[in-house]
């Protein structure tokens, strides 16, 4: 089943038979993230939970640079009050975009600032191009960052860089975000979504289930293991998956012993 996606302003969806590309397209306002944006999201969302699929999101181009997003809609957040904080309108979205059942790819050019950034943070996965720009200047504009850098940024960078972004409002070049891991590869602009497409290909020829419970088991808190890996891996055991795969890979292993080598002798 595919997402119904043609009244969709905020977003350009194109799905695939294992993976949905979402563009954020407001370049108009540097794709900052906006209440729109935020309900398409949830669509996308609700979709791929239903469906489960691989999620690449992209940016598009504004005034001729490649921009991911510039952060959220300064218009509208300066008149959100106390209960529209309360009601975790990004943070919503973004922490069930990182709970998809399959990884989701954030493919990064240009601005990934506030907002922004925390979209990207709530990826399995951030490649991007060497124009890329990254941080929180939430402080500057007397807020914090609450959709998820303030307690994601720790785990993906250390303690001191991530207070160096949330604090001080530094902001990461391109070769700075890779050399602190905050993304995992950098490209030409005109290679990114290759990339990302690459790296959903090497997903997909993964057995989708068990890619599934890896992210589950991988997100457990620490005193969950190894229980649940246990438990995990007693449900993989039973999969159809799991036998078709490792016969395969026994028949194909078996065939490469039947071929004669160089010497004409059989491989041992």
């Amino acid at each position: 089943m595919q997402l119904d996606a043609e009244d969709f302003t905020a977003l350009t969806v194109t799905e695939g038979e294992d993976r949905l590309h979402a563009q954020l397209n407001r370049p108009e306002v540097r794709n900052a993230i906006d209440s729109t944006m935020i309900t398409e999201l949830h669509a996308v969302c609700e979709h791929l939970e239903a469906c489960p699929k691989i999620l690449i999101l992209s940016g598009t181009e504004s005034g001729g640079k490649g921009i991911f997003a510039s952060g959220a809609d300064i218009g509208q957040l300066r008149q959100r009050r106390r209960d529209d904080a309360l009601r975790g309108i990004n943070s919503a979205a973004f922490d069930r975009l990182a709970k998809l059942p399959m990884p989701v790819i954030a493919a990064l050019d240009g601005f990934a600032l506030g907002g922004g950034a925390e979209l990207a943070w709530a990826a399995d996965f951030r490649v991007a191009t060497d124009q890329v720009k990254i941080g929180q200047p939430e402080t500057g504009l007397g807020i914090i960052p609450a959709a998820g850098a303030l307690w994601r940024l720790k785990d993906l960078t250390g303690e001191a860089m991530a207070k160096e972004i949330l604090f001080a409002g530094r902001i990461l070049n391109a070769d700075e975000a890779l050399a602190h891991g905050l993304v995992s590869s950098l490209h030409a602009a005109d290679e990114l979504l290759g990339a990302a497409h690459e790296l959903a290909d090497r997903i997909g020829r993964q057995d989708p289930l068990a890619v599934q419970v890896s992210k589950r088991v991988f997100a457990m808190p620490r005193e969950a293991h190894p229980h649940v890996d246990n438990l995990a891996q007693a449900i993989l055991f039973e999969s159809e998956a799991k036998f078709d795969r490792m016969q395969a890979f026994l028949d194909k292993k078996a065939k490469r012993a039947e071929q004669p080598t160089n010497n004409g002798t059989k491989e041992s």
